[in-house]
Order: structure tokens, then sequence, then C-alpha cells
């Protein structure tokens, strides 16, 4: 695709006027979430939503999400059950992104859905995501604002580096609190998690009072965030590692000491929010290859393993 000058606006309100504007003419534009920066499109555009394949490089068979400002808005292109409902009340606005059938009359792009009968649907809980929805006021497919496959971004120098000449504007709203992308539950039949993200797994269950089914990550996926190889640095990931071998960069948590940590109290939270980050300097540093110490795999550290062990597939 042609290169092009990458606009720099602030989240004020003519940012955010311009950024509106240019989404309604079908261009390309990231702004922050809490969870990681998003590339932003019209979702009722289908040549808005082939830019975003285009521009990350993304499979067209790899489902988007779409972000709207209200639960009256997600309503309008998709059909809630009770289990739908209860989840949207307790964690909305929030990291928790919803998979439910397709109004009929929903209008949205079928670039977005990869041509299902379903939709994933959240409610951003960021100041300057709510307020580019309400001055666009319509429905934004964004995935995360980075080439397809590598680390996601959380800041706004991430989205620069990886796609500035790829896309129309940029919204910088400083860096994304949570640091992984949202949690994905389906809920067109029993629950069931697609994907472990900034809402731990467990905090959902809670509120459904039963446990989440599982799904295995499918040849065709049915919603963002499952395939295999993902979330990469340029080097070669080996995971569980308590030492460096030689040659090696070491990523370390709480007692597994490291060139870079996650966290050296062990903090789970803290790690997510560092994970993308620290990933990035990898890159920055030239590290060909990344030993990443042993994360505990509950909570938040089931969504950074998750995270990780696709760094780490075959490529």
């Amino acid at each position: 695709m042609n290169k092009q000058t990458l606009l720099l606006l602030k989240p004020d309100q003519p940012g955010l006027t311009r950024a509106a504007d240019i989404l309604a003419q079908g261009g390309l534009v990231s702004f922050p979430t809490e969870t990681v920066y998003g590339l932003g499109a019209d979702a009722r555009n289908d040549h808005a939503v082939a830019g975003i394949f285009a521009a990350k490089g993304r499979p067209s068979f790899n489902p988007l999400i779409v972000h709207v400002g209200s639960l009256a808005a997600a309503q309008a292109i998709c059909d809630f059950n009770g289990d739908a409902r209860h989840l949207a009340a307790a964690f909305w606005p929030g990291a928790l992104t919803l998979v439910l059938p397709l109004r009929a009359d929903a209008g949205i792009s079928r670039l977005v859905t990869a041509g299902l009968n379903s939709v994933a649907v959240r409610v951003p809980d960021h100041p300057v995501a709510a307020a580019l929805l309400a001055a666009f006021g319509g429905p934004v497919a964004a995935p995360s604002a980075n080439p397809s496959g590598r680390i996601s971004p959380t800041i706004a120098a991430h989205v620069s580096a990886g796609l500035g000449d790829r896309i129309d504007a940029l919204v910088d709203g400083g860096p994304c609190a949570v640091g992984l992308e949202s949690t994905i539950v389906s809920c067109l039949g029993t629950p069931t998690l697609l994907r472990a993200g900034g809402i731990p797994a467990e905090a959902i269950a809670a509120c459904l009072g039963q446990p989440l089914a599982t799904a295995e990550n499918p040849d065709a996926p049915t919603s963002p965030g499952q395939l295999l190889s993902h979330y990469a640095p340029k080097g070669q990931v080996r995971l569980n590692a308590n030492d460096r071998k030689r040659g090696e960069v070491l990523l370390g948590f709480g007692p597994v000491e490291g060139d870079l940590t996650l966290s050296a109290t062990g903090d789970l939270t803290e790690a997510a929010a560092r994970l993308f980050e620290r990933l990035h300097q990898l890159d920055t540093m030239g590290a060909t290859q990344i030993a990443i110490a042993p994360i505990p795999d509950h909570g938040l550290g089931r969504a950074i393993n998750d995270r990780l062990r696709r760094a780490a597939a075959p490529r």
C-alpha cells in the first residue's frame, strides 16, 4: 500500500473531532483504550474495514472486535441473552469482549465478522476512546494497532513505529493502564472463554456462578486473538526459564532476576501492564534469543501466559 504521512492528534475536542471526521470519511485512526491501542475504522464501511486488514497484514478470516459507547449501542447490533446481559452489567465499560449473535439489521460489514453470523463487541473503559466513540456516533471496528502477529502497542510510539506510514491518524492518549487485550467470552451457548485477557476468567466465572467452558484454537478463528503465532517479538522465545543460556536475554519475574523484569515483586497486575512494553524493549535491544521466567498460571497470569505461548510459537 502507498506510504502516507501520519497525522498526530491530541486527545482534546479539536483532535477528537478531527479523528471522528477521518473515521466518517473511511479513514483509519489509532486510539487508546484501557487495554491496548486500537486501529479503528467505521465498522459499517467495507472499504474502511478492508483498510485495517491491509494496514496490519491481517488474515481476512480473523474477525475484528466492534467497539461501541454503550450497552444500548451494542444491543443495536447483536442479540443479548441472560448471561450476556449479566456480564455486560458487571464488566462494561471494561476489558471484556462478548461474542453474540449478529442482528440481521446491524449494518456491520461482513469483513468485520469474517462472514460469521456472530460479532465480537465491547464497551471500552477509557475516556479518550469513549469521547471518540461519542464524537463519531457509530460502531468502530478496532483490532490492536500493530502489524499482524507482532507485539501489541501500549503507547502511541509503538503505533507510530509499527504502522505510522500505513494509517491516517493517531490520537495520543498516553500509556494504556491494563496493557493486555480484553478477555473474550462467547455467549452463543454455554459461556466459553475464547481468549484470556484483562479481566481474569475467575472473576467472570464468579459473576456467572459457573465455570467457563474453554475452546481450543480453531483453524478458522471465531474471535480475535485465537491465531497460534501472535504477539511475537523478533527474537526466538524460550519460556519457563529460571536462568539464561549463552546468548539469551532474560526477562525476569519475581525471584528470577533478568536483564529486564516484568515485576520484581511478583505482582501479576504490574506484569500484565508491562508485558508488551518489555517485549518492545527486547526488540529495541536487538535480542535474538529471549528467555522468559515462569509466570503463575492464575488470575492475570493466565492471560500473560497465553500471550507468551503465542509469542513463542513456531513462525
